[in-house]
């Protein structure tokens, strides 16, 4: 199992290699009694930059960083960590969100979306005639 995640780590970073501007911010999927919560570290971002759709149990977050050489002032990088461009993720859930109810929020570099679960309806009792 160890080799196989390490050819997988080998093929990620061949792609990143190939595609510098390609990057995906660390996020975290955890769920509540009654809600999930997605959090996205978008440090740099701005609410302008980011984008959230919800279409059939899918969750979809689109954002943007800009490449600092685009300023025109950066004459050469010495080292580039922080990836920038365009990216896209999305996670679906099995059970019912209340759309309505969707909350997202951005504070410190941090995206925090709740996602409010329906309640399941209460049992009905059937009268046999």
């Amino acid at each position: 199992m160890h080799w196989e995640l390490r050819v997988l780590q080998q093929r990620l970073e061949r792609l990143s290699a190939h595609h510098p501007e390609a990057w995906a911010p660390p996020i975290d999927v955890y769920e509540t009694e009654k809600a999930f919560i997605v959090t996205a570290e978008l440090p740099g971002l701005n609410r302008d930059q980011i984008e959230l759709a919800f279409e059939d149990r899918r969750l979809t977050i689109r954002g943007h960083r800009s490449d600092r050489s685009a300023s025109g002032d950066v004459l050469r990088f010495h080292q580039v960590e922080r990836g920038h461009g365009s990216f896209a993720r999305t996670f679906e859930f099995a059970d019912k969100i209340d759309v309505e109810h969707v909350a997202a929020d951005l504070a410190d570099g941090v995206l925090t979306v709740t996602l409010p679960k329906v309640p399941p309806a209460p049992a009905r009792k059937i009268e046999v005639q």
